[in-house]
């Protein structure tokens, strides 16, 4: 009896220990620091008591709508980041100058419009890079935050931006502007429930943006919030990104 008894402990012990590693590695600790983790988790919300919002422009396909986007920020005292591929860089050089020298943040989205997952190492460095250089070459800047296309990342695509020194940012409000889905629709997604260190995801040539974009910053203003580009929202230092995404200080 006492051999069936021990064995039976070693068993418990043993599927014991194997509980509490599965729920370490599933739930790490959240009080660490952003070198700890590595940057691993991209910035989705920022946490923070300022009425504070983030609007971020996509910008791949298209430019007639950027400088109306930009005259109606203008209009609204709104900051806002632009995030632009490569090929449209090289495409509309004048209007990236323009953005920059208006006062818009200009972020990196990469050089290709690709699968940053599937890229190997010196592919995701090259992506950075190249638009980095070319956005500096225009502006004088070298952009400090990256979004991926279609918001797809790994491990490696997060370490990859944070070895040049930026910070890679997702979104915590999506638009759906580039569905092509009405005005109204856009303006509630954009409005209702918004919190303080939201992240809000548009791009600079969807069909309805212009009649959507001054309602939203009208609407936000009610509300309370101040519109900043994404630079002007998130920590720069001192930080840790949860599980989620949220962005916040060490206490």
């Amino acid at each position: 009896m006492k051999a069936v008894f021990f064995r039976r402990s070693g068993i418990v012990a043993v599927l014991t220990c194997l509980l509490v590693l599965f729920c370490v590695v599933l739930y790490p600790p959240r009080d660490i620091t952003a070198s700890a983790v590595k940057g691993k988790k991209p910035i989705y919300s920022v946490d923070t008591d300022k009425k504070r919002v983030a609007i971020s422009f996509d910008a791949a396909w298209g430019a007639d709508k950027t400088a109306s986007i930009m005259d109606i920020l203008d209009t609204n005292g709104a900051g806002a980041t632009f995030f632009l591929v490569g090929f449209w860089v090289e495409k509309y050089p004048e209007l990236v100058r323009e953005i920059s020298q208006r006062g818009y943040e200009v972020g990196n989205h990469s050089a290709n419009h690709p699968r940053m997952s599937k890229l190997t190492k010196k592919q995701k460095e090259l992506e950075l890079r190249s638009v980095n250089d070319a956005i500096h070459k225009l502006t004088g800047k070298t952009p400090t935050v990256f979004r991926p296309p279609f918001g797809d990342y790994d491990d490696a695509t997060v370490e990859a931006v944070n070895g040049l020194g930026m910070h890679c940012v997702q979104w915590s409000i999506d638009s759906l502007d580039w569905k092509e889905i009405s005005t109204e629709e856009i303006v509630s997604r954009c409005t209702k429930g918004v919190k303080c260190g939201d992240i809000i995801l548009m791009h600079n040539n969807s069909a309805h943006i212009l009649d959507a974009l001054p309602r939203i910053l009208e609407n936000l203003k009610k509300q309370g919030f101040e519109v900043v580009s994404v630079s002007e929202l998130i920590y720069k230092e001192d930080y840790y990104v949860d599980n989620n995404g949220i962005q916040r200080k060490n206490q």
